[in-house]
């Protein structure tokens, strides 16, 4: 046998096990992601440069810069929350934008994550240098015009999916002489009275801004509609009896609001039974099952009662694609706005834009003051700013012909670098926000792992990119949303055949797959000087707990920490399986 004794030497890291290196983490945006990572990172981690990019004058991310009249939450508002600052006050169920973006704010200056964003700060582009392995960053200040570089071992961008507005491709659209917006750049002083107004579009924002504008004196509305939609409140009448609401009523009382405030037990039964309901709709989108078909007979009765006015919308909109082909919406006051007298409902197609307003295919022209486009945002794209990874690969060339990201979090050939909200992470039911939460977590785990066992890049295997966008492809074949319909959560601009916005499980499923980071997924480089002896990260057979502390502190942490209550696991008497934490959340790994 030869000789287990290695002949090359080297020296130990003169540092303790748990002194974990100094390290640079760059986060782009700042809405619920970015504002996560700025609790998580910092109560989490330890000797880490943070430093979070807001290209708007606020955080709060879409929630900032959606302004449009009507825009709130179309899921309820209080799943539509983080889970450790659950907020009693809102003022109705589905939550206005004025709310959503208050809650935000008060949630980074609660948790101190304001003491790393950079607000007005717009990331340029982002190119990773793999001499020096960092990135490299081009920051320009939207206020002063000032560009600046900067460099990260880690690398977040946590810009999610609503934040670059798509625009129709209609000839001539910028020929129009009247007032011209999208409603995610919204012209907040412009006064529609007695304006006719044109809406393209019936997605989630049209179904809100139609309700709002059509109430305005003297307005005429012009809404183009081409493609068929539901209007489905998922919860129905059961439901939110359950919870203790008037089904027609979805404003919360002051006293209702009161009474959650100061009942914390009342409070939390509240959003037990709404997450519950929210976590059990995940049936719905599988075709043919009892749910799907028992939903699209019910609601498209509700749709046509509701349009009993004007039957010939009802005729044209109701859908024969399953609900959540296209992202279903409550759309409270939508269908009733349809049917009232000072709204045109138009299906031919706009063949152009001219000055003065619109001119159908079928040669009717319609005169507008104002066109408001509600197309959505470039959901299946990469970031509107160029990332370039190995060998200056750029992430828009890495998403052709479709948007792909391990567990929607990371790309092949682009080291240290993560996503939060990326492709395939949004949900067709359940809690969104518990999915960011967890995204954010494993990220956590990952900065961890580089910091503490001092490797220099961890990098996604290709093979597991391609393994993982063949699991969602063949996933999602028996579910509606491979149903025929335009839909943002498809590639190619929505008319493609890959789903590229849904998570191909449920929120569950989800949680439980990004409960622990699969580091065999990953290929891994240890920084310069630890490749003789890969066991370096252990350090001098020193804990920070037992070495001298700073100040007043005897220690640097606690000695016998491990007797604390809190770190032990007491099992049960007898029959330790009867644990009921493990009998609500089945333990794998």
């Amino acid at each position: 046998m030869g000789s287990t004794h290695s002949s090359r030497s080297f020296q130990l890291k003169d540092a303790p096990i748990d002194g974990h290196r100094p390290i640079k983490v760059r986060v782009i945006g700042a809405g619920y992601s970015g504002i996560y990572l700025g609790i998580r990172i910092p109560q989490r981690l330890r000797n880490v440069d943070l430093r979070i990019y807001e290209k708007e004058e606020s955080v709060g991310g879409t929630w900032w810069v959606n302004r449009y009249p009507g825009c709130a939450c179309d899921i309820p508002a209080h799943s539509y929350q983080y889970s450790f600052n659950p907020n009693p006050d809102w003022s109705a169920f589905y939550a206005p934008q004025q709310e959503i973006h208050a809650y935000l704010e008060g949630t980074a200056k609660k948790y101190g994550v304001l003491r790393f964003v950079k607000l007005s700060h717009k990331v340029e582009s982002c190119r990773w240098d793999d001499n020096k392995k960092k990135w490299i960053l081009t920051v320009q200040r939207t206020d002063t015009k000032e560009t600046f570089e900067d460099d990260a071992d880690v690398l977040v961008a946590a810009r999610g999916y609503l934040s670059d507005p798509a625009w129709p491709n209609i000839p001539g659209l910028k020929s129009f002489e009247g007032e011209l917006m999208h409603s995610a750049i919204w012209n907040e002083n412009y006064d529609f009275k007695n304006k006719r107004i044109g809406i393209i579009g019936n997605g989630s924002s049209a179904i809100q801004i139609v309700p709002s504008l059509q109430k305005v004196e003297g307005t005429q509305l012009s809404c183009f509609v081409r493609s068929k939609t539901w209007i489905i409140n998922l919860f129905g009448d059961t439901v939110m009896m359950k919870l203790g609401l008037d089904p027609t009523q979805l404003e919360f009382t002051p006293e209702q609001r009161r009474e959650f405030a100061e009942d914390p037990e009342r409070f939390f039964k509240f959003r037990k039974i709404l997450e519950t309901d929210l976590a059990t709709l995940h049936d719905i989108s599988i075709r043919g099952s009892a749910m799907q078909v028992g939903a699209m007979s019910y609601f498209s009765e509700t749709m046509k009662q509701r349009l009993a006015k004007k039957p010939e919308i009802a005729k044209f909109l109701i859908p024969s694609f399953g609900i959540g082909c296209r992202r279903a919406t409550p759309g409270p006051g939508y269908l009733e706005a349809l049917v009232e007298d000072n709204v045109d409902f138009i299906t031919d197609p706009i063949e152009t834009v001219t000055p003065t307003g619109v001119t159908l295919e079928s040669g009717r022209s319609i005169p507008l003051d104002a066109l408001v486009c509600a197309t959505g945002f470039k959901t299946s794209s990469a970031p509107p700013f160029p990332v370039y990874g190995r060998d200056d690969q750029s992430l828009e060339s890495r998403y052709k012909p479709f948007s792909a990201a391990y567990l929607s979090l990371a790309v092949d050939s682009f080291p240290n670098f993560f996503m939060m909200l990326g492709p395939n992470s949004a949900i067709g039911s359940g809690s969104l926000t518990v999915i960011l939460e967890n995204e954010g977590d494993y990220i956590v785990k990952c900065i961890r792992k580089l910091q503490k066992e001092d490797y220099a890049t961890m990098t996604v295997k290709p093979e597991r990119v391609h393994d993982w966008s063949e699991y969602c492809h063949e996933y999602f074949k028996e579910t509606v949303y491979t149903d025929t319909c335009h839909s943002w959560y498809k590639s190619e601009g929505g008319f493609g055949d890959r789903i590229t916005g849904l998570w191909p499980g449920s929120t569950l499923h989800a949680i439980e797959a990004l409960r622990a980071p699969r580091w065999e997924d990953y290929d891994w480089e240890v920084i310069e000087g630890n490749r003789a002896n890969r066991l370096m990260w252990m350090g001098n057979g020193r804990s920070i707990t037992h070495m001298p502390g700073e100040g007043e502190n005897e220690w640097g942490g606690d000695p016998s920490w491990y007797i604390e209550p809190r770190f032990v696991d007491f099992p049960n008497p007898g029959r330790p399986e009867d644990d009921e934490t493990l009998k609500m959340r089945p333990f794998s790994y």
